[in-house]
């Protein structure tokens, strides 16, 4: 139709000589409409339909292909494409059996629990749930001395404190024991970002150790403003 237009307009503008706008605002068609169909004459009409390739998979090559893989479900889509030409089954491409297959819904999906990734850090709920520990330096008349704090997580209350001339695997731990006697029937989860605190907490009665970047508002941000409160 739109090929046979076209040759009616230029067959009687030719004849006549009258501009093919005249013939073509008769037919009740737009110019850019007209022009359109002289561009694309001869050429076959796709719109917006596929046209059919002769690649294309008949619907019982697909159907050989749901039934191949039910009969072998622990095989892959890269081996049941050659075991199926081996076969003599259909001869397709891998891409063309996964394609088939997750059109059908075949494909197994991997099931893992729900990932932690991007939730950010989980704020405890309840006081004494989460110790952060840290160390910093003080200079007094000119001796630097180690200031070690515990700093409740949940109520941001110091729980503990002492200023050390060392701060050793060994004075970690007498940190603790006494922040831990202190609160006796707490077993809190510690925190810090010093590798001196990492392996302290298990030995205290149920304590979780673990190294990590501390939170706003926890010992190591505190430390930052001690310099400038106090004046040592």
């Amino acid at each position: 139709m739109r090929d046979e237009i076209s040759d009616f307009v230029e067959y009687w503008t030719q004849r006549s000589g009258l501009p093919n706008s005249r013939f073509i605002r008769w037919l009740g068609i737009s110019q850019s409409k007209f022009y359109d169909w002289r561009k694309r004459y001869g050429m076959a009409n796709e719109h917006n339909a596929k046209t059919p390739r002769d690649f294309w998979l008949e619907p019982w090559e697909k159907q050989a292909i749901l039934d191949f893989q039910k009969r072998n479900p622990h095989e892959g889509y890269r081996r049941l494409a050659f075991m199926m030409i081996d076969q003599g089954v259909v001869a397709v491409s891998p891409a063309t059996v996964w394609r088939t297959l997750h059109e059908a819904g075949r494909l197994r999906r991997q099931s893992s629990g729900p990932s932690a990734k991007g939730k950010g850090f989980h704020q405890p709920s309840k006081p004494h749930h989460h110790w952060h520990t840290d160390v910093s330096y003080l200079n007094i008349r000119g001796t630097f001395y180690y200031l070690c704090s515990v700093l409740d997580g949940y109520s941001r209350a110091i729980v503990h404190w002492e200023i050390r001339e060392s701060m050793t695997e060994h004075d970690v731990q007498i940190i603790l024991q006494r922040a831990h006697e202190k609160h006796p029937d707490a077993k809190p989860r510690l925190i810090s970002d010093c590798s001196a605190f990492s392996g302290t907490g298990v030995w205290f009665r149920g304590m979780k150790a673990s190294e990590g970047r501390p939170c706003p508002g926890t010992a190591s941000y505190t430390h930052l403003t001690l310099p400038t409160i106090y004046s040592v």
